[in-house]
């Protein structure tokens, strides 16, 4: 006894449970087994009654019908010769062979009803063969019948008509046998299955209060002082009872609560450092939000103390040009026209790096932007360029409105658009289609393309690299910064910009922004860690 108890308590959680798992299948596979043999019992004898002893009872009652008015028909033809009384002979023919048929197949596993149904069979065909064929055939040629002979044939009939009230009493019988036999499966069927609605439920009664005096019980202590500790009841002991893995959690707990005692004081001492460092961090944000002040003022100062030089380089070359153009040669002019074009460049280049350094910066304000509008100021900014090349720009559906920085918005526009404009194909007119796409649940995916020159798949990812161009600037003007600035822009918007290298016939510029939700949820948190 003491080693059964001994194994009961080192059962752990998944033990009980299969115990008990097991119990409830074994009594569902022992109630299934018997119900299932009880109700195939019931089916079978209920099949066997209403698809074949009753079918077959009906079928012989049809059979003797057809029996009946074969010797009616004979009878009335041999009194009268009219040759209507042989047409229920001949159809009583018919239908016995077919209801002999009927009856044999649905009597084919009573092999005592079976040699019945043949002796019936065989003693109306004796009668049709001894009397009705030839009796009906004298009667043809109107010859008289004997007396004997009529006589000898209402005898074999009657005969047949004993066998076949035999046969009636015998499918009778079979029929009240089956209909008491049925009556007793249903008898034996529905208290089987009372006794299994009793003793079912009882069972898992019985084994749901022992899996709760095992396992229930004891997870409710444990959760209870689990409870106690996580409110600040550090001293409270936890309880190790129940299954054996739920104790062995119990211990684990314990010394858990233990080890947080000891931590509680490091944790204290360790709360003071980080506040010290919070404080650290406050210190240094504040220095790098000053520091970004200075350096976006030396960015303008630096900028506009190197374009003064730049202008003073132009001019006095255009003044020279002017003054001494008469005296000079072609290549002094055209060491002229280098310098202008240099310092023009230079100006070019530094006014797109200060626009550069300044996006996410100084542009970065965060309100709804209706890209439907910006894409139109832009376009209208551009319309001497597009007319003069004869672009054409198409919308495949309305734009929508997101939220982000509306000049950064308006240069993003502006670049690709000039870029597709710029780097058209010289024989055709440009086409410029501009898509939009919902992108997952709260985002949109743009696109640009054009039937212009086209981007290598191999330089897909160096288009978007500051200054890498593709072409030298006697082809194309510009700096190679217009690209580099639209991803600075599309990421300082929580997106991303590709090149579909899968496009034919020019460039498509592919580009990701974040819906209203996502962008606004971002600024919240830009500012709150801006406030911090």
């Amino acid at each position: 006894m003491t080693d059964m108890s001994g194994r009961w308590r080192r059962l752990t959680v998944h033990g009980w449970l299969v115990v008990v798992i097991v119990a409830i299948a074994v009594l569902i596979a022992l109630c299934g087994v018997i119900g299932a043999v009880m109700l195939d019992r019931t089916s079978r004898i209920s099949d066997e009654l209403t698809t074949r002893i009753s079918p077959a009872a009906i079928e012989a009652a049809r059979m003797q019908k057809a029996l009946i008015d074969q010797e009616t028909g004979v009878r009335g033809y041999l009194l009268t010769r009219d040759r209507q009384f042989l047409r229920p002979y001949a159809e009583g023919v018919t239908a016995e062979e077919r209801s002999r048929a009927r009856v044999a197949a649905l009597l084919a596993g009573h092999p005592g009803l079976v040699r019945e149904l043949n002796a019936i069979t065989a003693r109306s065909a004796a009668w049709r063969r001894d009397f009705a064929a030839p009796t009906t055939a004298d009667r043809k040629e109107a010859n008289p019948v004997p007396s004997a002979t009529v006589e000898g044939g209402k005898q074999a009939f009657d005969a047949i008509r004993t066998l076949l009230e035999r046969q009636n009493a015998r499918l009778e019988q079979a029929r009240a046998q089956s209909r008491a036999e049925l009556v007793r499966a249903e008898q034996t069927r529905n208290w089987s299955f009372l006794a299994m609605l009793v003793v079912f439920p009882l069972a898992v009664a019985f084994l749901t209060v022992v899996l709760r005096r095992a396992v229930g019980r004891p997870l409710d202590e444990l959760r209870t002082a689990s409870r106690r500790i996580a409110d600040g009841d550090f001293d409270h002991a936890i309880p190790a009872r129940g299954a054996a893995d739920i104790r062995e959690v119990a211990k684990d707990v314990e010394l858990m609560r233990v080890r947080i005692v000891r931590a509680l004081a490091d944790a204290q001492s360790q709360q003071v450092l980080l506040r010290e460092q919070a404080a650290d961090l406050d210190a240094q944000a504040v220095e790098l939000r000053r520091s970004n002040g200075e350096l976006e003022q030396f960015a303008y100062v630096a900028s506009h103390d190197l374009q003064e030089p730049l202008r003073k380089v132009a001019t006095f070359c255009q003044l020279l040009d002017k003054r001494y153009g008469k005296v000079l040669d072609d290549r002094a002019k055209q060491y002229i026209d280098f310098a202008v074009d240099g310092a023009t460049r230079m100006q070019v280049l530094i006014n797109d790096l200060l626009r550069f350094s300044r996006v996410g910066r100084v542009y970065d304000d965060r309100e709804p932007v209706k890209l439907e509008e910006s894409l139109d100021k832009v376009i209208d900014d551009l319309s001497t360029h597009i007319e003069e090349s004869g672009t054409r720009i198409e919308r495949s559906t309305e734009l929508p409105a997101v939220v982000g920085d509306p000049t950064m918005v308006r240069l993003l526009w502006q670049n690709l658009i000039s870029n597709a404009i710029k780097f058209r194909d010289p024989d055709r007119a440009p086409l410029i289609r501009i898509g939009c796409e919902p992108d997952g649940e709260d985002g949109w995916e743009f696109s640009v393309a054009d039937n212009g020159i086209g981007v290598e798949p191999e330089f897909a990812d160096k288009i978007f690299v500051i200054f890498q161009r593709l072409h030298s600037r006697e082809t194309y003007s510009g700096t190679g910064i217009g690209l580099a600035m639209c991803k600075k822009i599309v990421e300082a918007h929580g997106g991303r910009i590709w090149l579909d290298t899968d496009y034919t016939g020019g460039a498509r510029i592919r580009f990701t922004l974040p819906g209203q939700r996502a962008q606004l949820a971002a600024a919240g948190t830009d500012q709150e860690r801006s406030s911090a």
